[in-house]
């Protein structure tokens, strides 16, 4: 076992977590509530991910990161390296890869909220964000945790984008699922065996917590708040 890839994979994913629940919490809030007419290519865009090739993604994440872009020249002026092949690039890979995991689950939660509580809260004279730190956030539990859990459990998992923007540097841009990639190709079965099978037990163990939680949650609120 790689304890060095599996650290780095838990940090990866810890941070990329932190940092979706703060971006999709607005997005998926905007995308349950809008009435924008053209709205469905923003979650056609949210949603590219999920059916683009991981290798189609991670190159063009590695030409925007890259030395000749104007994100690569500014980062490369302040800190004096490149972007592309470090852990912060394996940060912004995999926060727009694992971005429609955490998205899609919020705003269906959000969609679903009663919208006569929401009328009611403005009656009285509450404002949009009491309105939503209060009523919508509180019964939108499950899909805010089944959200944080796939996210969290993609990007343990990632392969593609992250060799892509990464490569494959002990200690900085190996992960778990790049570690096993390299046993295979060096014929060490037993040692992927084992990594495959911690990756697969902290996906079981996550699911398994989702699966609780949401359950536990239901029988906490069965049914929507009375009027």
């Amino acid at each position: 076992m790689n304890w060095q890839a599996f650290w780095l994979t838990m940090r990866l994913a810890t941070v990329v977590t932190l940092l979706l629940g703060i971006l999709s919490l607005p997005l998926a809030c905007w995308l349950a509530f809008s009435r924008w007419r053209w709205k469905f290519l923003v979650e056609a865009l949210v949603a590219l991910p999920i059916v683009l090739p991981p290798t189609v993604l991670g190159f063009y994440v590695l030409i925007a990161l890259g030395r000749e872009s104007p994100l690569g020249r500014w980062w490369q002026s302040l800190t004096g390296h490149t972007l592309a092949f470090t852990f912060e690039s394996l940060v912004i890979g995999s926060v727009l890869y694992s971005l429609p995991f955490a998205v899609q689950p919020f705003a269906s939660s959000f969609a679903a909220v009663d919208r006569r509580l929401l009328a009611a809260s403005a009656v009285l004279g509450r404002s949009g964000f009491y309105a939503f730190w209060k009523i919508i956030i509180p019964l939108s539990v499950p899909g805010l945790v089944t959200g944080v859990a796939l996210a969290f459990a993609h990007t343990v998992g990632e392969f593609g984008v992250v060799l892509m923007v990464g490569g494959n540097i002990p200690g900085v841009t190996r992960t778990l699922s790049i570690d096993i990639y390299d046993q295979v190709q060096s014929l060490d079965y037993v040692a992927a065996n084992s990594t495959a099978l911690v990756l697969a037990v902290i996906a079981f163990v996550l699911l398994s917590l989702v699966y609780s939680l949401n359950r536990r949650y239901r029988r906490l609120w069965p049914r929507p708040f009375p009027m």
